[in-house]
């Protein structure tokens, strides 16, 4: 296998494996034990089902590790495209994954809360949650900020279809302004949720074409330019 298709498609499973955590974590088990606005509730539901929550703990982790090697193996990917976008995309990456490690310790620690190896109460353990809840909301200014970059690179390395750059730049935006949104404007509703709709789409064009294809067969030929952060991506 050529090294590019290689390095694009192990970027692809990293990426796969933050979605699939991701989805499994955030937003499976998390709902079955976070009652929002009631603490006793959500008291309840973690002693009854301790083994998930602690679940819940474990693929916030493996959210960390695959976001922080899909950060890494995208600036192998494209460092010689550009390499401040490619570092960009690591740099913003990383700082993402540190906030999820925080959330995944407000967890862990909620677990320990309720099961009385910290002297446990409802309130404790719901504030636990709420903060795991607004680092993964803040952290969304930086995965918005990873995306931009990305549809930067693909944009200018003609690797993968332009039209896959273009919408992971509108996600990052999207992302980006929806971290302001969420706070400035709880209430947006769907206005909000469409925010991230570009972004959604973007991962899993670009998670999906990099595992398949890994890159066009015409870039296994090409030699990219390194060029500044400025110049134009046509």
């Amino acid at each position: 296998m050529h090294p590019l298709i290689r390095t694009a498609r192990t970027t692809g499973l990293f990426y796969l494996g933050l979605g699939i955590a991701g989805a499994l974590g955030f937003l499976t088990i998390r709902p079955m034990i976070f009652e929002s606005g009631d603490a006793d509730a959500t008291l309840a539901n973690l002693v009854a089902n301790e083994s998930l929550a602690r679940l819940g703990v474990a693929f916030e982790l493996l959210v960390v590790l695959t976001q922080t090697l899909a950060a890494v193996w995208f600036y192998r990917l494209f460092h010689t495209v550009n390499r401040t976008a490619a570092g960009s995309i690591a740099a913003f990456g990383i700082v993402n994954a540190v906030a999820i490690l925080g959330s995944a310790a407000m967890l862990g620690t909620a677990v320990a809360v309720a099961t009385g190896e910290a002297g446990g109460a409802a309130d404790t353990v719901q504030l636990l949650y709420l903060v795991s809840e607004n680092l993964w909301a803040v952290g969304g200014l930086f995965f918005g900020l990873w995306l931009m970059p990305m549809g930067w690179c693909v944009l200018r390395s003609g690797w993968l279809p332009r039209a896959l750059g273009w919408i992971l730049v509108a996600g990052g935006v999207g992302y980006v302004l929806m971290t302001f949104v969420g706070y400035l404007a709880p209430g947006a509703g769907i206005v909000g949720d469409l925010l991230v709709v570009p972004a959604t789409v973007g991962e899993l064009w670009i998670l999906g074409y990099l595992v398949v294809f890994g890159v066009r067969k015409r870039a296994l030929t090409e030699t990219p330019r390194t060029t500044p952060l400025a110049a134009s991506p046509a």
